[in-house]
């Protein structure tokens, strides 16, 4: 029996794609793991391919213990989400893996033109890291146990990590 996500998305989800789509893919990812980077470019090549039938969402769950840095990360894509450029800051986090030491974090607000000091005050922000921790609570809840891990529809995928697998199961789930 496969695992059920136990949080449904919502309005405080980072979402690309229409509301209305007829999948949602959810991402439990870690911005210090290099699969979680592997599967991003996977994303945005689903994301491409399949339009305005999925829809695409991410939520943090930093592996603490194994990766000192992702904490970090995560509430400084949420300070970016405060300035409405999650995606943006997101994607450079993956490109730039694995600096991402408060410097290097906030060198790429500065790179993406964030306004840096309200950037940098947001932080040592506890509500962004209290967001952060929101979504690794869910995502414990919807047995998560290492990153990236996603569900279809709600249904956990166990498949493949790849463009070819996961197009599959979204078809198959249309």
């Amino acid at each position: 029996m496969s695992s059920q996500l136990a949080v449904p998305v919502d309005e405080h989800d980072h979402v690309i794609g229409p509301i209305d789509a007829p999948v949602t893919l959810v991402e439990y990812g870690d911005y210090q793991c290099s699969d979680c980077k592997a599967a991003m470019a996977i994303m945005r090549d689903v994301q491409r391919a399949l339009g305005d039938h999925v829809r695409i969402v991410f939520r943090h769950f930093p592996l603490q213990r194994t990766h000192p840095y992702a904490l970090g990360a995560a509430v400084a894509a949420e300070a970016a989400a405060d300035q409405g450029r999650f995606w943006e800051y997101h994607d450079r986090l993956f490109q730039r893996q694995p600096e991402l030491d408060r410097p290097d974090l906030i060198a790429y607000a500065i790179a993406i033109g964030l306004d840096h000091r309200a950037f940098e005050a947001a932080l040592d922000d506890p509500a962004l890291a209290d967001r952060v921790t929101a979504d690794f609570r869910g995502g414990v809840r919807s047995d998560v146990n290492g990153t990236p891990t996603l569900y279809i529809n709600g249904a956990r995928y166990d498949g493949l990590l790849t463009f070819e697998g996961i197009v599959g199961a979204i078809e198959g789930a249309m």
